[in-house]
């Protein structure tokens, strides 16, 4: 790779991922020094003409300190308001630091509607677009204060992940509290640092950890890991690391782990079907449906499924089963609601036509709107 990584040093527009571990202290409340230092490593970087998007986990983190909470509540309702105390403190410390470089920030908070409909993830797209284009910082969090699911299982790797491709940017950079990946726990002696991450075969059998001991984030080295894997297959390169090698990192030094991107990148409506949408429901499919929609990259007819899961709408996503196997095979947008497709099933389109008319005459999913998994 040379001792620096052209790959860096010649992005413009830099999508960085902050974890909460990195931000705060261990009891909960912000670091102010930790902010502050990678204030400057970012300022930096846009005010010499690099395009800086922060992704910033620790809002309720940052509300544990303030709400005397001795550690990151299990409730949801604590956790919200955690969330609603620290938000308020974790932008005004960023405004107040980048607004020592001259630059403004922008708050950008999304819940999973925004990144998983398609009509809300155009919407989100403009927003970061503008803010770019007027010479603001976009800052990105996860709406904790009403969004649930992210607080019960999520994180924000994935999500920045899909702002990497949202915005288009030339480079991903996730930091954490581990300085890079390790073929198994860091604090193992026996454990090393892998430098350069080529594809998959390079991850074949690496130990990877769960979140730290701090307690106060959601993620670990799993979802850093499946984030760079969302990235690389937009073609975008993905560096990991931990927060103080921001600096280092962003220089182009040979520090932390390098994840090569995809040398093509996938059309983006098909890279949104496939990683920014949550299924609504399941479409099970008889051998021939998988034949047809798998090997011959057809569209899904109502012939051929066999049974329909879950409560969605026309236009939702929903994964297309193996009825056989039971794996999802496929993702597509479907045309039906849910409530329409059991009386259609196993019939054919002209058949259908005939008995309810020429609005049933259509795919269940069309080929355009189906990527396979």
């Amino acid at each position: 790779m040379g001792q620096v990584r052209e790959v860096v040093t010649g992005a413009r527009r830099i999508v960085v991922k902050v974890g909460s571990s990195s931000l705060t202290t261990a009891a909960g409340g912000l670091d102010e020094q930790r902010v502050d230092a990678l204030v400057d490593v970012l300022g930096s970087l846009a005010t010499h003409g690099r395009e800086v998007v922060l992704v910033s986990s620790g809002a309720i983190a940052a509300g544990l300190a303030p709400l005397r909470l001795r550690r990151r509540p299990r409730d949801l309702a604590t956790q919200q308001a955690a969330a609603s105390v620290g938000q308020g403190l974790l932008i005004g410390r960023y405004a107040a630091g980048f607004a020592r470089h001259g630059l403004t920030v922008g708050q950008v908070l999304l819940t999973v509607d925004d990144v998983t409909r398609r009509v809300h993830y155009r919407n989100a797209y403009r927003t970061l677009r503008k803010l770019l284009d007027l010479g603001a910082l976009p800052i990105v969090n996860e709406n904790d204060t009403v969004a649930t699911e992210e607080i019960r299982f999520g994180d924000n790797d994935r999500l920045a992940a899909l702002v990497a491709a949202l915005v288009d940017a030339d480079l991903l950079v996730l930091l954490s509290d581990v300085d890079a990946l390790y073929t198994g726990s860091p604090s193992d002696p026996a454990s090393r640092k892998i430098p350069y991450v080529a594809g998959d075969e390079d991850l074949a059998g690496i130990r990877i950890s769960a979140p730290g001991r701090s307690g106060v984030g959601t993620g670990g080295m799993v979802t850093k890991v499946e984030a760079a894997r969302i990235a690389t297959g937009f073609g975008i390169p993905v560096v990991l690391t931990s927060a103080p090698q921001a600096g280092p990192v962003l220089l182009g030094e040979d520090v932390g782990t390098l994840f090569r991107a995809a040398e093509s990148r996938p059309a983006a409506r098909l890279f949104w079907l496939a990683h920014a949408t949550a299924p609504r429901g399941r479409l099970h499919l008889d051998p021939g449906a998988v034949a047809a929609v798998v090997a011959r990259r057809k569209s899904l007819l109502p012939a051929g499924i066999t049974a329909v899961d879950g409560s969605f709408a026309a236009g939702d996503p929903v994964d297309l089963v193996d009825a056989g196997s039971g794996a999802p095979v496929a993702r597509g947008l479907v045309n039906y609601d849910a409530v329409e497709l059991p009386a259609l099933l196993g019939r054919s389109t002209p058949e259908l036509a005939a008995a309810l008319g020429p609005g049933y005459e259509r795919e269940v999913v069309h080929r355009d709107d189906l990527v396979l998994l």
